[in-house]
This record gives structure tokens, C-alpha cells and sequence, in this order.
């Protein structure tokens, strides 16, 4: 897997849905919401569930699609 992408975000937190929107790994909400709870996204190795997770700045987020992994890093 190659270095994850560092997604600038304004401010301190971010909520998971909305990272997923922000970075381009989802379409919609409705997306995001679907991926995080088909267990396909990991939040610094671990499978998060919770769309409303709150991610801080370093955080790593990994979703698994159909024959690849996209990572981005909070920044």
C-alpha cells in the first residue's frame, strides 16, 4: 500500500461520514454511511462502525473496496 494522502481539515475534529465526503472516498452521506457500517472502514488499524466518530488530526482512516484499500491520513 502506498502512503496514505494527508487531508487538510479546518479545525481541531472531524466526524468519519463527513472525512469520507471531504477526501473523495465517498459520494454521498448516504456512501459513507453505508461503507462504515459494512465494516470496511478501519480507523488506525481498527473496524469503526460509528459514522459520527470523531477523528483528530493524524488519524488514519482505510477503507477496503473491491480489489484495493484507500487510505488518507487527517491533517
Amino acid at each position: 500500500m502506498s502512503e496514505p494522502e494527508t487531508i487538510e481539515i479546518r479545525g481541531d475534529m472531524i466526524r468519519l461520514g463527513q472525512f469520507l465526503k471531504f477526501a473523495g472516498i465517498a459520494e454521498s452521506g448516504a456512501h459513507a454511511g453505508s461503507m462504515i457500517t459494512d465494516g470496511d472502514v478501519l480507523v488506525d488499524g481498527v473496524i469503526e462502525t460509528r459514522r459520527g466518530r470523531q477523528l483528530g488530526h493524524g488519524a488514519l482512516v482505510e477503507v477496503r473496496l473491491p480489489g484495493t484499500v484507500m487510505s488518507a491520513r487527517v491533517g
